[in-house]
């Protein structure tokens, strides 16, 4: 008998996974997920099955080759439940595993039939990282890092996360990690703020575009006192100047942060605790502008109205100038009332602008990092409080070459998956957690 058996999936439906089950007849089953030709390198497939045997994996997956540029991956963990996470084009099965998992599959995707194996298979045995460049591949997508992380929100993909959400939340089901759509409540008339909301712009060497974004934060309409606090973290190009340009305005309070390390995260910290910071703290990017002068009024009457912990809105992709372009409006519709907070462990940002209820933010405080900070935080809140939404557009989210997104190599790429991974990892743990103790009552 082959060792190895190698399948080419004419679409990822369970039909098709059910097929591949029925068909394996040898020890392991490769799922090769890419259209283009797979070539491995000298005794990189006696390599995989070798690994696979010393370590009884449910699946491995190895480092590879696109072309000829390596294309290494990274570690799955248990909050890799993005239905995009890169295994490259080589997922290998244990096949013992692969007619288990087909065997309980009790929904019909079109879509998600591949994403329900692999999730099916980490419950099983161990998903393992081969860091090894074992194969050739050629992956047709040569998009730029900036336009790839808005596939899971373009309204084209909606019918396919309609899928992956219900396979996901499936999978919370069965490791315990479930939330039902039960909060606390909030006393939104806590604490004593001389300020119903502060706008909070952290910054650094962000010349050309942080003029913009004060003057829009400044100009709000409210029937309400708010204040503006821009946190720049040591900018040398010119950035600080044009913040003490706005100086004259009474509503802008300017923090310079010392020379320690802060990231975003820890700007965000320093907003956040300075003694003037309203009750509510209103996110604005610093390249970034709000669509139009009631932006902070919705914010804090959906805080009011929704009598939420946290509140989400709608923006519109466009470039530099301003200009529309596709996707276009970001609504998040995958953020429901009922299943949102078990979705957000799918999904890999949960939308802006954001707004957040101090007093609860000055007892979580955001992890001091450059990239990942708010999601983190919007996982954190969403475990145990309602999030609001907005549909309105509220908020101009500009694509240009000093995006944080913009550009970035396989290996930076790879370390925003990972952390972003980890924070899942962190908080599926806390979640079983939670439940394990209500459900025992202690």
């Amino acid at each position: 008998m082959e060792r190895v058996k190698i399948f080419r999936p004419s679409s990822f439906a369970t039909a098709e996974i059910r097929r591949i089950a029925a068909e394996a007849d040898s020890d392991y089953t490769i799922i090769y997920t890419r259209p283009t030709e797979l070539r491995f390198v000298n005794f990189g497939l006696e390599r995989l099955v070798r690994v696979a045997d010393d370590t009884a994996a449910a699946m491995i997956y190895s480092d590879h080759f696109d072309g000829d540029s390596p294309a290494p991956v990274i570690d799955y963990q248990a909050g890799s439940l993005r239905d995009d996470f890169d295994f490259g084009g080589v997922q290998m099965y244990r096949t013992s595993v692969l007619k288990e998992a087909v065997e309980g599959m009790d929904a019909e995707y079109d879509f998600a039939g591949l994403y329900d194996l692999r999730l099916r298979a980490s419950r099983l045995g161990t998903i393992f990282h081969l860091n090894e460049f074992l194969y050739y591949e050629l992956d047709e997508d040569k998009r730029d890092s900036g336009e790839k992380i808005f596939d899971y929100v373009n309204p084209r993909n909606r019918a396919v996360q309609i899928e992956m959400e219900k396979a996901c939340t499936a999978h919370l089901k069965a490791v315990g990690a479930y939330l039902e759509p039960v909060f606390k409540d909030v006393d939104l008339s806590a604490g004593d703020f001389a300020y119903e909301a502060s706008v909070v712009i952290p910054c650094k060497n962000r010349v050309r575009t942080i003029g913009d974004a004060i003057r829009s934060a400044l100009s709000q309409k409210t029937d309400f006192k708010y204040n503006v606090i821009v946190v720049d973290d040591n900018s040398t190009d010119g950035t600080v100047e044009v913040i003490k340009s706005f100086l004259d305005d009474p509503k802008l309070i300017y923090i310079a942060q010392d020379k320690s390390y802060h990231a975003i995260g820890g700007n965000w910290n320093s907003a956040l605790h300075h003694p003037s910071c309203g009750r509510f703290a209103l996110q604005l990017d610093s390249d970034d502008l709000y669509s139009d002068e009631n932006t902070v009024q919705k914010f804090v009457d959906a805080f009011r109205e929704q009598n939420c912990a946290m509140v989400v809105g709608t923006y519109r992709i466009t470039d530099f100038e301003l200009n529309t372009i596709p996707p276009g409006v970001i609504d998040h519709k995958e953020w429901t009332p009922e299943n949102g907070r078990n979705n957000a462990l799918r999904i890999n940002g949960l939308g802006a602008p954001r707004g957040f209820y101090t007093p609860l933010l000055r007892e979580l405080n955001f992890p001091t990092t450059k990239y990942g900070e708010d999601y983190a935080v919007g996982l954190r809140v969403s475990r145990e409080y309602r999030i609001g939404r907005i549909y309105d557009v509220m908020y101009n989210c500009r694509r240009w070459e000093d995006n944080s997104d913009h550009g970035l190599s396989i290996e930076k790429t790879n370390s925003n998956n990972f952390y972003k991974d980890r924070l899942r990892t962190i908080e599926l743990s806390a979640r079983i957690a939670a439940n394990s103790v209500n459900q025992s009552g202690i």
